[in-house]
């Protein structure tokens, strides 16, 4: 299984923390490899994922489930391959310290199968990159709308 975890403190509220990522259209494009996405409903949708690592180019889907919606401090959800054989979740929290916001996000993925070997070590590499870049990414975001 491979982790990642990021935190992040944004100069905002925990509010507009909140209104921004309960709302998927608004992030979705701000995940590392990001090529598409389709809302199936409130609570699920599909993630399209492009990249290429040492050379070898791999498109990737993921259903995306919400687990629970927990205004304005935590979101937390369920991923599961759709192309591939892997398994994972994750969660991002805020908290308000002192008019600021501490946001965290962390994203766990288990490969498994025959391909889980072959996939692993690439997740374990690949996992801590993209909690990390997505944390940035809407922290930015965030900073600059609200």
């Amino acid at each position: 299984m491979a982790t990642g975890t990021h935190t992040v403190e944004i100069p905002v509220d925990v509010q507009a923390v909140w209104e921004y990522v309960s709302d998927l259209e608004k992030w979705a494009t701000t995940v590392p490899a990001y090529k598409e996405h389709e809302i199936i409903n409130g609570k699920q949708s599909i993630w399209t994922f492009e990249g290429s690592v040492k050379g070898i180019k791999k498109t990737i889907q993921a259903q995306v489930d919400i687990t629970e919606w927990n205004e304005p401090s935590n979101i937390t959800f369920e991923l599961k391959g759709l192309t591939d054989n892997f398994t994972g979740s994750g969660h991002f929290t805020a908290e308000d310290v002192n008019g600021k916001t501490t946001m965290t996000c962390t994203v766990e993925v288990h490969a498994g199968g025959i391909s889980g070997a072959v996939l692993t070590p690439i997740i374990k590499w690949a996992v801590p990159k993209v909690a990390s870049r997505l944390t940035e990414s809407i922290a930015r975001k965030i900073a600059v709308f609200s």
